[in-house]
């Protein structure tokens, strides 16, 4: 029941709508939990955190929805580049059509991504589907182990993790805004800075989330007064952030994402001719996390 209620979302008339339900009861359906991102500390759900979090910063609507734009340009690039190639083939039960790759890249333009409405906050949000992940399914897999241990079992490394950091933030002002102080902190206990980093993988939960959060570490007022930096953090430069795509592109399968990151970063390091690379992510809570990277040797 909960599958046939999600599903007529997508009907677009009413009478599409009135045969998707037909045979059902007011009784069949009463008292459903549809699923939802809700906070569970505040019950606000994150799309609203995120539209509110974008106004804080002054993210614009047209900076979100070109971020989007980006984010699927550079994954449907990767992808016919034959760049994730880790993404495994997989049959769907009832499907006759194998998929062998993420089917939530969408090629679009400026003129037709700016039509959608404000889905969260409305007339005047500036969240929308388009600039936001996508619900989806999903799962990854990574091997973590000691190098001694790989190499004994004739295993080949792409990357050494050097180091990590796990921040929490306030669920109501700054619940997204996490990945700003863990990218901070990681990059202090490993004793280096943002121009040492080679490549630079976060998780686009919002592109006003993300657009954000980096203005969060371009602003002095920010980095001092909140994360206790003695100047801004600065701009990470854009040519080396997500260049394969992101959530918004590739989706954000819960419990997946954080080894998609790691997998990715680890590829990219190895394409690019990296040495290190740092990825982050927001959470439910408030929380974040920060990781960084070392590039196995060749």
């Amino acid at each position: 029941m909960r599958l046939i209620s999600m599903n007529l979302k997508k009907k677009r008339t009413m009478g599409a709508k009135l045969s998707h339900m037909k045979g059902i009861g007011l009784k069949d359906i009463f008292g459903i939990e549809m699923p939802a991102i809700a906070e569970f500390s505040t019950g606000e759900v994150m799309g609203h955190s995120a539209d509110r979090l974008a106004a804080s910063f002054n993210v614009s609507r047209l900076e979100q929805d070109e971020y989007a734009l980006r984010s699927h340009d550079l994954a449907d690039k990767a992808t016919k580049a034959g760049l994730l190639s880790d993404v495994l083939t997989v049959k769907i039960p009832g499907k006759a059509e194998k998929i062998s790759t993420d089917n939530l890249i969408r090629v679009s333009t400026l003129e037709k991504v700016s039509k959608n409405k404000p889905a969260f906050i409305k007339p005047n949000g500036t969240v929308t589907a388009a600039n936001s992940s996508a619900l989806t399914d999903g799962a990854s897999a990574c091997l973590v182990m000691r190098e001694d241990k790989a190499l004994a079992l004739g295993l080949k490394p792409k990357a050494y993790l050097r180091q990590f950091s796990y921040v929490a933030r306030d669920p109501k002002d700054q619940l997204l805004l996490g990945p700003s102080y863990a990218t901070e902190k990681v990059l202090r206990l490993a004793g280096l800075s943002k121009n040492d980093i080679d490549v630079w993988e976060f998780h686009e939960a919002f592109a006003g989330q993300i657009l954000a959060v980096l203005k969060a570490l371009e602003s002095e007022s920010f980095c001092k007064n909140y994360i206790g930096m003695s100047e801004a953090f600065g701009s990470i430069p854009m040519e080396k952030f997500n260049a394969w795509g992101g959530s918004l592109s590739l989706g954000h399968p819960f419990g997946a994402t954080g080894v998609r990151l790691t997998t990715m970063a680890a590829n990219r390091m190895i394409a690019e001719d990296g040495q290190f690379a740092v990825l982050a992510a927001c959470a439910a809570g408030g929380h974040a996390v920060g990781h960084l990277l070392e590039r196995y040797p060749s």
